[in-house]
């Protein structure tokens, strides 16, 4: 055994334990995220504590091994899981609890392991969970050995592929925590914070705790909860309250407070209150929690839609997959927070959780922020979507699983609405995807089902009926104040899941054309599209005529192939279930009954890459690519969803002398938009009501293209675009060029190739190599391309369309860290501060 490793991580432990989260806390919530080894491949002997890991490779959680790997059309997940490989991994962590905490409980809380994971103290198994995306703890208690090394050893199995229908990630992907507290303790997730009444004035706001006593005699324990303000200043408690609790009871404390003018919750001002829970034995402060607290009212009305805080909010929202790109699914917390403020800087006020239980630190970004949150537990329910995924697991699990996800989210106010399935099977009598190649399976899901694969007019029940009151019934039980709703892609009100009567709000995939139906054939329920779009797009790459409308794949059984292996930007491509990006928001704007939408996708993502099979890996659904470049449709977003002012004109001017295009423009705050070349006017084009942008066919000719929008005849904005000459430079922009000396802190950096006059060169695809010095290492590359087979982790991309991504991540040292980039005879560099 490595008896170095075993002497840091003591230290480490000890180190740790000694230092509270907060002023006056006693609970001891710390990472354990450091210092672990890793071996891809399965080693039952990895369960012993004296089994010699010296040469596995040492590493820091959280960690995706997939995303490591190769991409090849061999690996199991097939492009759907993304082409990456899967398999069974071991992790190890030796460390040393402190005699000092003899006495206490202290516990081991993973985030997320994908999947199939079994978890191991000093050779004694703690537990088997299969969902990857469910939160879970251990009590290490029983097994601990104090002032000693102490083993624990994690297998995960996510070798049965295919068993998600996109990019999954392996591994302990999210972070893990060590938590040490008093015998007498709130227990796991046992706050639960509501506001029954609210206004300008006072709002109520009811605490509810749960508190355990682990000793082995009976106790008496005082409850007092307080508020604070962003400014940390007490702002209101409760009355104390005395629980009397038999060894290994629970007890429940009910307590209430009121706030005088409390700050509302809005998504323009998202103010945040901290409540704190604390437990005191004969006076002596014992266990102390935070909860956030977001103070807000809200409902969803049938005619008018979303309301919040009495006003009429259009939900403008977006659906995200987990992977964060080329870091894969690992949680960065800077990541997470750079597609958040890509997705407010455009507009968006909503985030789905496409279709599992999202990491903590988006819902507590998404709490700080603003956004309005769709939290959802299931992709399927008892009947399968691919040959091994949760199905398989369902009837053993979906409670627990249910269960756990609501206590862990139902305090963060950006959680706004529970969806307990994502285009399930069941909302239908027969839908078998069993036989379907993965690649099918996606596509019939949305082409829609005979009349007599749904449910018959009956007084009885359905299976699946019930089974929707079930699971409804479970997140109304924990959380009565949030409504429930489901994505359901069959639109009649014969659907098993409509038909259970459980859901609070209709939510629609797709089928725009059953909208108007809506208030008759739902009367009083309200409604939203809980998915829309599914536009196809290519950073970059445009198909003409723009006026041509290409949905790919014709039908589901069809093949398709297209030798570009690309999907047009004009927003003229989307598959046949889906619509344009116009179409659905112009039907969600003009509509005021509809809610707001969530748009597939925010950004692109690994896996199901639709239309195309393997050589292409990701998506084409999102506004933006998986390397966090804007997409053209992006500006329609920010015209439409911003007061910003907007004007965006694309494509880029580089074509061949005398071919016809088509320029279009998005822009708002203006009546009339205005196109010159090379200083002759084009025209002048204004938008009708029903139109989100304008467009000219017109001859190129070398040189300037220019744009100027205007209101009332006064000028509001201009763009130009010039014809790039050959890459003469490279243009490196980062993000943040200050981090924290933390090891996690990121730094994105966009390189561009550029002509001697700054122009971005739109079809440079020049392979620049990376090489950094100082206190930072390379985390990932990425150029947005869907069908790249280049690795993630390498020190070197490809341009594609001009641009590419280096992710610099700091390596927990303080100082500079320099990064430079070279491509044949072109150089440059930039400087990254690491500081506390």
């Amino acid at each position: 055994m490595n008896i170095n490793r075993i002497l840091i991580c003591c230290l480490t432990s000890i180190f740790c334990m000694a230092c509270g989260t907060q002023k006056e806390s006693v609970r001891q919530h710390t990472s354990f995220n450091n210092d672990w080894t890793f071996h891809l491949g399965d080693v039952a002997e990895a369960i012993r504590p004296d089994y010699d890991d010296s040469g596995w490779r040492k590493l820091n959680l959280p960690h995706d091994w997939a995303i490591e790997g190769a991409f090849s059309a061999e690996n199991p997940s097939g492009a759907g899981g993304g082409a990456l490989p899967g398999g069974i991994g071991w992790y190890r962590k030796v460390f040393t609890p402190g005699k000092e905490i003899d006495g206490k409980r202290v516990f081991i809380d993973f985030d997320g392991v994908y999947m199939n994971s079994e978890v191991f103290i000093n050779g004694q198994s703690l537990g088997i969970r299969p969902f990857g995306y469910i939160s879970f703890r251990y009590d290490l208690t029983p097994y601990l050995k104090y002032g000693e090394p102490n083993v624990m050893a994690v297998r995960v199995d996510n070798s049965d592929q295919p068993n998600s229908r996109w990019y999954s990630g392996c591994g302990i992907y999210r972070n893990t925590w060590l938590t040490v507290t008093h015998p007498v303790h709130i227990d796991q997730w046992g706050t639960y914070l509501t506001t029954p009444e609210v206004s300008a004035k006072q709002a109520t706001v009811a605490a509810t705790t749960i508190v355990k006593n682990d000793h082995s005699a009976i106790e008496e324990a005082e409850v007092q909860t307080l508020i604070y303000n962003a400014e940390g200043k007490k702002v209101a408690q409760s009355n104390s309250s005395t629980v009397r609790m038999a060894a290994g009871d629970t007890a429940r404390v009910q307590q209430q407070m009121i706030l005088d003018k409390p700050h509302l919750w809005d998504v323009e001002s998202p103010y945040l209150y901290t409540v704190r829970t604390e437990i005191r034995l004969d006076g002596q402060l014992v266990d102390t929690y935070d909860t956030p607290l977001g103070v807000r009212s809200f409902r969803f009305d049938a005619e008018r839609g979303f309301i919040l805080n009495g006003r009429e909010v259009k939900i403008k929202g977006v659906c995200q997959h987990h992977d964060l790109g080329c870091l894969g699914a690992a949680v960065n917390t800077r990541a997470i927070e750079r597609q958040l403020e890509i997705l407010r800087e455009m507009g968006c006020n909503g985030i789905r959780c496409s279709h599992n239980p999202p990491a903590p630190e988006l819902l507590d970004l998404c709490d700080r922020m603003g956004f309005i949150v769709m939290d959802e537990t299931f992709d399927m329910w008892r009947k399968k979507k691919t040959a091994h995924d949760y199905a398989r697991y369902f009837n053993e699990w979906h409670e627990r699983d249910l269960t756990d996800h609501i206590l862990r989210d139902r305090n963060h106010p950006s959680v706004f609405m529970w969806s307990i399935g994502n285009e399930v099977l069941e909302q239908w009598d027969q839908a078998d995807a069993d036989t379907l190649s993965l690649e099918e399976a996606n596509l019939v899901l949305n082409f829609g089902h005979e009349q007599h694969t749904l449910a018959a007019v009956s007084d009885s029940r359905s299976i699946n009926e019930l089974l929707t009151q079930k699971l409804a019934n479970i997140a109304r039980g924990l959380d009565p104040t949030r409504p429930i709703t489901a994505g359901c892609n069959e639109p009649r009100a014969s659907n098993h899941l409509f038909r259970a009567n459980a859901l609070d709000i209709i939510g629609y995939n797709y089928h725009e054309k059953y909208i108007k139906d809506v208030p008759r054939n739902f009367p009083g329920k309200p409604f939203i599209f809980a998915e829309s779009t599914s536009g196809l797009m290519t950073r970059g790459y445009y198909r003409m005529p723009s006026d041509s409308m290409y949905i790919w794949p014709e039908r589901w059984d069809k093949p398709f192939t297209d030798p570009s292996f690309s999907c047009s930007s004009y927003d003229n491509c989307h598959v046949p279930w889906g619509s344009t990006h116009e179409v659905a928001w112009l039907l969600t704007k003009q509509n005021p009954f509809v809610s707001g939408l969530y748009v597939w996708t925010g950004f692109d993502y690994l896996g199901e890459p639709t239309p195309y099979g393997f050589p292409a890996r990701s998506s084409y659904f999102g506004i933006i690519d998986l390397a966090g470049f804007p997409k053209d449709v992006y500006y329609m977003y920010q015209s439409e969803w911003t007061e910003k002012p907007v004007l965006h004109l694309f494509p880029h001017w580089n074509w061949e002398p005398g071919q016809t295009l088509d320029m279009w423009a998005y822009y708002n705050q203006a009546d009339e938009v205005e196109l010159y070349i090379n200083g002759t006017s084009q025209g002048i084009r204004r938008k009708g009501d029903k139109e989100l942008h304008v467009s000219w066919r017109v001859r190129f000719e070398p040189g300037t293209v220019r744009i100027v929008s205007r209101n009332a005849g006064k000028e509001v904005l201009t763009k130009e675009i010039h014809t790039a000459g050959v890459p003469a430079h490279i243009r490196l922009t980062a993000d943040r060029k200050e981090v924290k000396a933390d090891g996690l802190d990121l730094s994105f950096i966009t390189v561009e190739v550029t002509d001697a006059n700054g122009n971005l060169c739109p079809h440079a695809d020049n392979l620049i190599q990376f090489a950094v010095e100082g206190s930072a290492f390379i985390a990932g590359v990425d150029n947005g391309c869907q069908t790249s087979m280049e690795s993630f982790k390498a020190p070197q991309r490809q341009a594609f369309n001009g641009k590419c991504l280096v992710v610099l991540q700091n390596n927990g040292t303080k100082g500079s860290a320099r990064l430079t980039a070279t491509s044949d005879n072109l150089k440059e560099s930039i400087t990254i501060n690491g500081n506390n």
